[in-house]
């Protein structure tokens, strides 16, 4: 609870702090809010704590992926210093809004009533809803924003009507009151049980970017300023499978064999348009996009195959997808900033393509070493994190003896080679630009975080195990 109480505190100061003339201080600051919230988050280690009559329950699994979460937005935080030096920016409601998504989403991940999901849901979308369309004068950030927000609006009320239903059947909207019921029914389970759960899961499901509910991501990715895309990508993508773990594997494991089809289903439907479709992208954003729907249709893979490594395989996924998204995109900030990457395409659209990192590894051997850990990372090449993040999700599959979701699996990690190496491709065999980028020094140490810790994790997998 101490983290939610914090960040809601530190982004009401930062929105005080940006009455202050110089913005210099704003970075900073929120980096420091960011450290003191993820030390306070590890205060109550192996304790189990209930709270606000409980609907919030904390235990070492909601503290590590609220760190993992923090983590990622400290990440994000450190690439965005681009906004103190534009006059047009408003780092302080930006800031602000980030750390009450956190808020939104640390609810999200420790969460004990169904009302408790439903607000950190609202808090955490609504505040990307503001930051998608936070480049004002900008055409594709005011589409992707209203976009979001229509669609989200939806899902979100077809999430609520879920809960409403399931209340109906079970009187509860506690985990524990409905785990009860789907357990031990007295008079067999109520229909309403199954379209609640239906519902639900729709409403979760686009969060997440899952088929055939996506259709949202590439326009909103592509559309919302890099930084807020890169957040999105990372924060809000764990918050939505942590709570989607948490609601399945405490609720509704007594009725697995009713959901497992389904979501095995929109398992396979989610890695076969990520992956196909990401091949056929020219901007880099849009294939960063579709690359984000293909890993939640990994990540799905130990939800549909719930067991005892599912947890273990969804906290090691998160955490290595979320440090090499935030690598990749950290690259393309700064290749953005200084190189000229916009082309016009047919439809008369602004899109990033990857003639923009012809030569990089040459010019900026840093930034093509972050860039080609990240995106071997991301297809899951040995010796990366990347690489042992899909090998869990496997074994879940084979635990459960789901043969044919690991196949279709197998053969969409093998077409995402594919479009991965053609950013490498790009940046050590062909000539571009000849001026090195300049990298700040606090850009370095980021960047090289990420390299250490995707490659650490791929040498030594087994340090976060028996954490949780």
């Amino acid at each position: 609870m101490l983290p939610i109480v914090l960040l809601s505190v530190f982004g009401i100061a930062l929105l005080f702090l940006g009455f202050l003339k110089s913005k210099a201080v704003l970075l900073p600051a929120t980096l420091l809010f960011l450290v003191v919230a993820l030390g306070v988050n590890f205060l109550d280690w192996n304790k189990t704590y209930l709270y606000f009559n409980d609907m919030l329950r904390t235990n070492n699994l909601s503290m590590v992926f609220t760190a993992i979460m923090l983590g990622s937005a400290f990440m994000v935080v450190a690439l965005s210093s681009s906004f103190i030096d534009d006059d047009s920016a408003q780092p302080a409601e930006y800031y602000a809004l980030m750390l009450f998504s956190l808020v939104g989403a640390v609810m999200m991940v420790s969460f004990e009533n169904l009302i408790m999901l439903f607000v950190g849901v609202e808090i955490l979308s609504v505040a990307m809803y503001v930051l998608t369309g936070s480049d004002k004068r900008n055409l594709r950030s005011n589409e992707a924003a209203l976009k979001y927000f229509l669609m989200g609006a939806f899902a979100t009320g077809i999430m609520l009507f879920g809960m409403a239903l399931l209340y109906g059947a079970t009187g509860s909207f506690t985990l524990s009151g409905l785990a009860s019921y789907t357990a031990h029914p007295q008079t067999g389970l109520s229909l309403l049980i199954y379209v609640g759960l239906l519902m639900l899961l729709i409403g979760l499901l686009f969060k997440v970017s899952a088929a055939p509910f996506h259709f949202w991501t590439p326009d909103v990715y592509d559309g919302a300023p890099t930084i807020f895309t890169a957040f999105m990508s990372t924060v809000v993508k764990t918050a939505g499978f942590a709570a989607l773990f948490r609601l399945l594997s405490v609720s509704f494991g007594g009725v697995y064999t009713f959901w497992w089809t389904l979501l095995a289903i929109i398992t396979a439907l989610t890695l076969i348009a990520g992956n196909i479709t990401a091949v056929y992208q020219t901007s880099f954003k849009r294939m960063m996009a579709y690359s984000s729907i293909s890993h939640a249709g990994y990540l799905l893979i130990g939800l549909a195959s719930l067991g005892t490594q599912t947890k273990q395989a969804i906290v090691f996924y998160s955490l290595a997808y979320s440090v090499a998204t935030i690598a990749a995109f950290g690259v393309l900030i700064l290749v953005s900033q200084q190189r000229s990457t916009q082309t016009i395409t047919s439809e008369g659209v602004l899109t990033e393509n990857f003639d923009a990192f012809n030569g990089l590894a040459r010019q900026n051997p840093l930034l093509g070493l972050a860039m080609t850990v990240s995106m071997l990372s991301l297809a899951g090449i040995p010796l990366t994190a990347g690489f042992w993040g899909k090998f869990y999700m496997f074994s879940t599959a084979v635990e459960r003896g789901q043969i044919w979701l690991l196949v279709v699996a197998v053969l969409m990690s093998a077409v995402g080679i594919y479009y991965y190496f053609r950013v490498i491709i790009a940046m050590y065999f062909r000539d571009g630009a000849t001026e090195p980028i300049r990298v700040a020094p606090f850009f370095q140490y980021v960047l090289v975080g990420a390299i250490i810790l995707t490659i650490g994790l791929g040498i030594a997998p087994g340090l976060l195990q028996g954490l949780f």
